[in-house]
């Protein structure tokens, strides 16, 4: 896919958001929602997407769409750090196929790094779902008392 193909409305992220498709979600506000990837790289990785947005990628959205999904980001980075405290935090935004890109609603992903560990392949497996399921519930807990 190219950095100028059309929106799909039939991606997963825009599933997601309709409630078509289950996440296990961490945060959601008007604007932005936050879930575990299912294929973590890192213990914690997590999505922050637009809600209101169809944008592919960092060239579609709209400035006032992408301030709202980075302050999240930001938030919701600090409430990771301090409830995994990995040794470093990895925030990644990628897009079109070539540069890494697999699903084509505009998303960031905050990727816990563990010192010693390398990270993962993206989507060269699946998380357990009931790890997922623990850590959202831990992470859920940190992130209401932080008010994102």
């Amino acid at each position: 896919m190219s950095l100028t193909n059309p929106y799909d409305s039939q991606n997963i992220f825009a599933q997601i958001i309709r409630g078509d498709a289950p996440c296990y979600r961490l945060y959601e506000d008007d604007d932005v929602l936050a879930f575990l990837d299912l294929f973590p790289q890192s213990y914690g990785h997590t999505l922050v997407i637009p809600k209101r947005s169809a944008a592919c990628n960092i060239l579609d959205v709209d400035a006032d769409a992408l301030c709202k999904v980075m302050l999240a980001v930001q938030k919701l980075t600090r409430a990771i750090v301090d409830e995994l405290q990995p040794d470093g935090v990895q925030v990644a935004q990628f897009n079109g196929a070539p540069a890494g890109q697999t699903v084509f609603h505009l998303h960031v992903h905050i990727v816990p790094r563990y010192a010693g560990e390398g990270l993962g392949i993206h989507a060269a497996g699946k998380a357990d779902p009931e790890e997922l399921a623990k850590l959202q519930l831990r992470l859920q807990q940190r992130i209401g008392a932080q008010r994102v």
